[in-house]
């Protein structure tokens, strides 16, 4: 890619799309096309095909998704399905269309089996049932992965897959019913530490700017302490869904941004395919290698944030799978590894997440 390329990142206010996009000014790339939902939804077809008409990117980021955690995934089945298939289909057929020269899909480690061999290398892809609770999401990013592969093996096309682990960092989703593990765990034990410490203004600024079941700042306290306890939020403990025993793996969402630059950079597809019969598993994993237990997950955010109260585990609830490791040593061998680790990654997210929401 060269500095003066005109770049489109799908999704550029997200995790995943600011972060890419913070990543690719810090190396030099001006010439920058992102639009917000309003102006442009993706969901739209026309849309989208006027708008590569129009502003013509050379290259694409499609960082674009409908995405959420367990909950969201399990309850919301048919929007995660058709509304990340519209996505796909309009962005990666209108980058055809209009001769984008490069296009990175991000998809999600989700797409494995869930009974998978761990860690879980590229080619156990569509080898076993998916994890129920987010199938849908998982088999709509199966068809971006597998679209991609089509069009660069029917027209040749230089469209590339790449699935990241879970991510977390700066403008990740502190929603407390649709937001993955971590940044959830980073806003409850931050809430309850405000509640232990009696620090209302705190909490009224948390809930200003992001209100839990229409609950904000303005509300009573009765109100705000009811709301949060049925998130397992008091001055006492937190609760947490499941045994604690499951074991994740995380990633920086700036070494994820810098992982896909790195791979718009030095990486095609035909480095990818080979000589094989059959061409496919082309996508590459994005993670650390490492992972921790949900329990070890929550005694680091208890311990950076200086929570003295429980922390409890709620084992009626599911655990989802026990497991989820990827092997990332294909991304290893074309060159990159990650920098941030996991204790690291915790203290810069709250102190991001202090700023912006008003904690004190």
């Amino acid at each position: 890619m060269n500095k003066e390329a005109k770049i489109y990142v799908a999704g550029h206010r997200g995790l995943v799309g600011s972060a890419i996009v913070q990543s690719l000014q810090q190396q030099g790339y001006a010439n920058l096309v992102g639009k917000t939902r309003a102006e442009l939804d993706l969901k739209d077809a026309t849309a989208v095909n006027d708008f590569f008409s129009s502003e013509k990117p050379d290259y694409v980021f499609l960082a674009a998704a409908h995405v959420g955690g367990i909950v969201a995934n399990n309850t919301y089945r048919a929007d995660f399905i058709f509304d990340n298939l519209q996505i796909q289909n309009h962005v990666i057929g209108s980058s055809f269309r209009h001769g984008v020269k490069k296009l990175l899909f991000l998809g999600s480690t989700c797409i494995y089996p869930k009974d998978a061999p761990q860690p879980m290398a590229e080619d156990s892809l569509l080898t076993g049932p998916l994890e129920y609770t987010n199938e849908p999401y998982a088999i709509a990013k199966i068809a971006g992965l597998k679209m991609c592969e089509s069009f660069n093996l029917q027209y040749g096309t230089n469209f590339m897959a790449v699935m990241p682990t879970n991510l977390y960092g700066p403008n990740d989703n502190f929603d407390l019913e649709k937001s993955h593990v971590l940044p959830a765990l980073i806003r409850k034990f931050l809430l309850a530490d405000s509640l232990q410490k009696n620090d209302w203004q705190s909490i009224r600024n948390d809930l200003d700017k992001r209100p839990v079941e229409n609950v904000g700042g303005n509300a009573s306290e009765d109100a705000i302490q009811k709301v949060l306890k049925k998130y397992g939020i008091t001055g006492q403990s937190v609760e947490i869904w499941g045994s604690g025993r499951p074991m994740r793996e995380f990633l920086w969402s700036e070494d994820m941004a810098d992982a896909c630059v790195y791979i718009m950079q030095n990486v095609n597809f035909s480095d990818l395919a080979g000589s094989k019969q059959e061409t496919r598993n082309c996508h590459i994993n994005i993670g650390s290698g490492k992972e921790i237990s949900i329990a070890g997950l929550a005694q680091l955010i208890k311990e950076a944030i200086n929570f003295t109260g429980d922390i409890v585990f709620n084992t009626e609830k599911p655990d989802g799978t026990m497991r989820k490791l990827t092997d990332v040593s294909k991304l290893h061998a074309l060159g990159w590894y990650h920098t941030v680790e996991i204790k690291e990654g915790i203290e810069k997210l709250i102190n991001w997440y202090k700023n912006d929401s008003g904690h004190g």
